[in-house]
């Protein structure tokens, strides 16, 4: 079983527009609603590739339940912890001339739900699969993910981390099964700019070598770049198409990375599929599905 943790879960409230004129009345011409979440998106994701995951976190007020009730009418199993007082954040995200954003705060979380959420994971069986996806609520301690971690240890419970910096850096002694910074981000653990596919899979080896079991580097455009625990190393173009939207992109590429090896238990065909599935979000409107994924699939050597 995949088990996904958002610690702070959205709505994202996406208006589209020609252009924005700043201290005006602005009309949109379009409007959706999605449910947003670097771990809500891999569920999604997986849900939509036929593989089924659990989204666990915290959601409160109304805002919450509209994001429960949704995810429960695609098919994505829930298993939430409420919170008491505030509501799930909403996230405005202004599509026009140029893209901005108004992210919310979210909901304060207490210990006791914090302690609600560690009880949930002890019950995780030897063989199953933690998704520790984005950023951490102010009001949870920093280290958060160690404490996760540490908790996991010595089950053989297969965790999977997409975080930046620290947050990243801090789990690698846990030797986590999958890490997943973009080429950005990885440059930026080291103060560098990584210029090319050289410097990139050094950075990666560095990372492999303080505990990662598997770095699987996204490159936007240029593909991806996977070093896995056997020792190998691969590297992958980028499908063809039109870039439309590249939210969830690097959650899609864990879910079909994640349905790949499940499916395949190869990692090659792991990093097939997680790039087929990142570049189907990003040439679409919405998250990927699977007919979409296999569709880009069949066009990468």
């Amino acid at each position: 079983m995949i088990y996904t943790v958002t610690f702070n879960p959205a709505i994202d409230y996406v208006v589209r527009m020609d252009r924005f004129n700043k201290g005006e009345v602005n009309r949109t011409q379009s409007e959706e609603i999605q449910f947003g979440g670097k771990g809500i998106n891999v569920s999604t994701v997986l849900t939509n590739l036929g593989v089924k995951s659990c989204a666990l976190g915290f959601l409160a007020g109304f805002t919450g339940k509209a994001i429960e009730d949704g995810l429960k009418k695609i098919g994505v199993e829930t298993d939430f912890i409420h919170l008491g007082n505030g509501m799930t954040r909403i996230n405005v995200k202004l599509k026009a001339d140029c893209e901005s954003e108004i992210n919310g705060q979210g909901p304060e979380i207490s210990q006791q739900a914090l302690d609600q959420l560690f009880e949930k994971l002890d019950c995780l069986k030897p063989g199953d699969i933690l998704v520790l996806a984005g950023s951490i609520p102010k009001s949870l301690p920093s280290d958060i993910y160690e404490k996760i971690m540490q908790r996991m240890e010595g089950r053989e419970i297969m965790v999977v981390v997409d975080a930046t910096k620290d947050l990243l850096c801090n789990v690698l002694k846990y030797k986590p099964f999958l890490i997943k910074p973009n080429h950005i981000e990885l440059g930026e653990i080291f103060g560098r700019t990584l210029a090319n596919d050289d410097e990139i899979r050094e950075c990666a080896q560095q990372l492999q070598q303080r505990g990662a079991r598997n770095v699987l580097v996204s490159m936007a455009g240029d593909g991806a770049i996977l070093l896995d625990e056997n020792g190998e190393f691969h590297k992958i173009q980028a499908p063809k198409g039109k870039v439309k939207n590249s939210v969830g992109a690097g959650d899609s590429m864990v879910a079909g990375f994640l349905t790949g090896y499940l499916e395949s238990k190869d990692y090659g065909m792991a990093l097939k599929m997680g790039t087929a599935t990142g570049s189907a979000t990003a040439f679409a409107d919405g998250l990927a599905t699977r007919e979409e994924a296999m569709a880009l699939l069949q066009t990468l050597c």
